[in-house]
């Protein structure tokens, strides 16, 4: 007789699951948490569009970012002058949403940091400009507004659809 020999193909080792996901309890409350600090360009978009309003949206980045191209309605204010104007450009008590380029900056936060520090409400929004027009958002420049069609990444591209989340 001749020994069989069992071969096992080796484990796979899962890099999503090699820190075990939170208890459902603890995910729910760090979720809400996020939403109490972040806003995304859709949501924002459709509160402008409706008057709900509520908020004060802050662009952050300098004025050559901003001439060239911004949020119809936002109000500038470039996150270094933030602590000495805030107070007089945006009433106290407010509730301010802070912008700048995109994911690939932190400008918002830092905005944010500054508002929060000067006692205000605040909440950045995700994606900033970039996916505000890459959505097709309205944008204002020096020569008036424009809308672009949505990147297909980013939106739907059919008119009056939503992505539904």
């Amino acid at each position: 007789m001749t020994a069989q020999t069992t071969q096992t193909a080796p484990a796979v080792s899962s890099k999503v699951l090699r820190v075990p996901a939170a208890d459902p309890a603890t995910a729910a409350a760090h979720f809400h948490r996020r939403f109490t600090f972040e806003a995304d360009v859709s949501d924002v978009h459709a509160d402008v569009e409706s008057g709900a309003g509520g908020f004060v949206l802050v662009d952050s980045r300098s004025t050559e970012a901003w001439e060239q191209g911004h949020i119809p309605g936002a109000l500038h204010l470039p996150t270094d002058e933030i602590a000495d104007r805030a107070a007089a450009l945006v009433p106290p008590g407010s509730m301010v949403v802070t912008y700048c380029w995109g994911p690939g900056c932190n400008g918002a936060t830092r905005a944010a940091y500054e508002f929060a520090a000067a006692g205000y409400r605040v909440k950045e929004m995700l994606g900033g400009f970039e996916y505000w027009s890459r959505e097709g958002f309205p944008v204002e420049d020096t020569a008036g507004t424009r809308q672009s069609a949505p990147d297909p990444l980013t939106a739907p591209t059919r008119a009056g659809a939503t992505c539904g989340c």
